[in-house]
């Protein structure tokens, strides 16, 4: 269990003042870690051999969370339900639009191990947001119709489960998964959050298949076992913490995002910042998407 006695070394990398710092991904090849800013479109990257980090790339509409394809470049999931590949500085959009999701965007996407891509789409007004799964031929399909408001996404060690936050309702949910079709099963809801104490936003899960899921207006990163049973949580200075991914040579660095950059002190010290730390654990790769081009 992480508690207050062994609170573990936090480590601020860069700090942009980042409205809606999200979507962290280790790039194994470059041994580098990509993020998101959502509402500009700004995509940062850090190098933590050399130190160095920046904005590589400004879309100046959001994006609400990308992909690595295997063969090189970044898959972008936008607004209007747009997906456009960016690689070396260069764009094409493979979709200008959803006709469904013309009012919203795209809010958390994630890669399965077989090149698809699950991405989740905002609510629309009193319509919930959606779950659709973008499978490697270019293809549309929808996973869940009503996903809430689809956040942090994973699988888990042994690909028979996916889980699924939802911020409006404040669950996380375990799915079966069908590696073969990419077909989900029916959900079991394993963490019910009250409203008072935040909502769940972005998640990683371990190499020993427990989540590690970020608390937006909760300060906080918890920490739960594979049904759900909470098992610590690590607190940040940031009111808004709002994903994790793990990612080093060995998958042992957490690195976690914490918005609200563009709001008052009252965000906290960390608010809009990219952070590190190390939480005894290991994590897993991140999969690679392989959508036709």
């Amino acid at each position: 269990m992480t508690g207050a006695n062994d609170a573990p070394e936090l480590e601020t990398i860069a700090n942009y003042g980042c409205e809606t710092t999200e979507g962290p991904l280790w790039h194994a090849a470059e041994r580098t870690l990509y993020w998101l800013d959502i509402p500009p479109g700004r995509l940062y990257r850090y190098d933590p051999e050399s130190g160095e980090h920046g904005l590589i790339y400004e879309s100046g509409t959001p994006i609400g969370g990308f992909t690595m394809q295997a063969d090189g470049g970044f898959l972008l999931f936008g607004d209007r339900g747009s997906i456009r590949l960016w690689r070396d500085g260069a764009v094409t959009t493979l979709r200008d639009e959803i006709p469904e999701e013309r009012g919203t965007r795209f809010n958390d996407v994630i890669a399965d191990p077989e090149g698809r891509v699950y991405c989740g789409t905002m609510p629309d007004g009193e319509r919930q947001g959606r779950l659709w799964r973008l499978d490697p031929d270019g293809s549309l399909h929808l996973a869940l119709a009503d996903a809430g408001l689809s956040n942090g996404m994973g699988f888990t060690p042994d690909l028979r489960a996916f889980y699924h936050s939802d911020s409006g309702r404040g669950t996380i949910t375990r799915y079966p998964y069908d590696r073969a079709t990419g077909e989900l099963g029916a959900g079991e809801t394993i963490v019910r959050i009250p409203a008072a104490e935040g909502v769940p936003d972005g998640m990683a899960v371990d190499a020993a298949g427990d989540l590690w899921s970020a608390r937006w207006d909760g300060s906080a990163l918890f920490h739960y076992s594979p049904d759900g049973a909470l098992l610590g949580a690590v607190t940040f200075p940031a009111r808004k913490v709002s994903s994790i991914t793990f990612g080093g040579p060995d998958y042992a660095d957490a690195y976690v995002t914490c918005a609200g950059g563009n709001l008052g002190p009252e965000e906290g010290a960390a608010a809009g910042a990219l952070m590190r730390t190390r939480l005894g654990v290991r994590g897993q790769p991140a999969f690679l998407s392989r959508i036709a081009i």
